[in-house]
Formats: structure tokens, C-alpha cells, sequence
């Protein structure tokens, strides 16, 4: 089901993502992906003039390239629709995402290397879920293509990362009974 039904409202402001995976013929990866914030009026802009209904104020793309073990090997950035003549000229900073490994603590390495005036708020944003959408089209190509099974007693590296996943869930009982710590009846309701 959605969200319940809205009070009476006008649309003012929309922000887009789109992000795409691809394999690449040399075995690496790309993670495009592409931001648009637009306005449901007319605005004056001192850097661009007049910035009309539904044009939009951020359209911003990245491209990540990583291997199959989530290391960055490239990064192209560009800024096509900005608010300030000055905000394209960052994209050199992001270079320093070359040779970060996408996996726990992604977000504040993003931040430690390009957030802040080192970085784009918006670029950055874009970064992180970058960073699940690699997770989301690498790891499960990955697994199908090893088909080894896990070595018995080692732990899922899925297991703890959501609801889902909770050492105490149903799903972690069906799936890894050795690692399921939940009562019997777990009380989870539905999976």
C-alpha cells in the first residue's frame, strides 16, 4: 500500500536520482548516476538568469568504475546545470575517490575526502547511495557466478545489515538456522 492519502497541498520542489549499473566488457563496473532538482516556478538566478518551471537548478552526473571487489578505480563527474558559476570547478576533488573500497564506513570516507567545502552537498548525497546501488548489481552476479557454497560456520556478510537480516528475524532462521538467535516464535510478524 502507499502512503496514506495527502492533506490538500501544492508541489513546489522535486529531486530526482536515477542511477544505472553495467558490466563492462573489461570486468569492471560502472554506476552512473544522475540528480535533477526542479522548481514548480520561475526563479531569478544572478549566475544563469532566469531559471524556468520544471528546468532544472542541479543536474549533476557521476560515473563510478569499480572491480568486483567494490575498489574504485575511477570516477568522472560533471555538473550541467548548477547555481553558481564556481561549482563545476570542484569536480577535480573527487578524484580522490580512486582507490576507496566501497563497504562499511563508505559514507564517512566519501565525507572525509570530499565533503564540506572539499566537495558538492549534492555530489556527495549522490556518492553514498552510489555506493548501495554497487552493492545491489556486483554482489548477487558475484555469489551466482561462485556458486561455492559458504564455508560452514563462517558468517553471512548479509546478516545484521537490515531488519531483515536481524540476527532474531525469520528470515535469518530459514536461511542461516546456525546463526538465528531469536526465540522460537520470533514475533516478526510476516517476511
Amino acid at each position: 500500500m502507499p502512503l496514506s492519502p495527502p492533506a490538500a497541498r501544492e508541489p513546489i520542489h522535486t529531486r530526482r536520482y536515477t542511477f544505472e549499473a553495467f558490466r563492462r566488457s573489461d570486468g569492471l563496473w560502472d554506476i552512473d548516476a544522475y540528480l535533477a532538482d526542479t522548481k514548480t516556478y520561475g526563479f531569478d538566478n544572478e549566475y544563469r538568469g532566469r531559471i524556468e518551471a520544471g528546468q532544472p537548478l542541479h543536474g549533476m552526473w557521476i560515473r563510478l568504475t569499480i572491480d568486483e571487489d567494490f575498489l574504485v578505480h575511477a570516477i568522472e563527474v560533471a555538473s550541467d546545470d548548477t547555481p553558481y558559476a564556481i561549482c563545476p570547478a570542484v569536480a577535480p576533488n573527487f578524484q580522490r575517490i580512486v582507490g576507496l573500497r566501497i563497504g562499511a564506513g563508505w559514507r564517512a570516507k566519501v565525507r572525509e575526502q570530499v565533503g564540506g567545502v572539499a566537495g558538492c552537498t549534492h555530489l556527495v548525497e549522490m556518492l553514498g547511495a552510489l555506493g548501495t546501488v554497487a552493492f545491489q548489481a556486483v554482489f548477487p552476479l558475484r555469489v551466482a557466478r561462485d556458486a561455492a557454497p559458504r564455508r560452514a560456520g563462517s558468517r553471512p556478510p548479509l546478516l545484521g545489515t537490515c531488519y531483515a537480516f536481524a540476527p532474531d528475524s525469520p528470515v535469518v532462521k530459514r536461511q542461516w538456522p546456525e546463526f538465528y538467535t531469536g526465540p522460537e516464535a520470533s514475533g516478526h510478524g510476516d517476511e
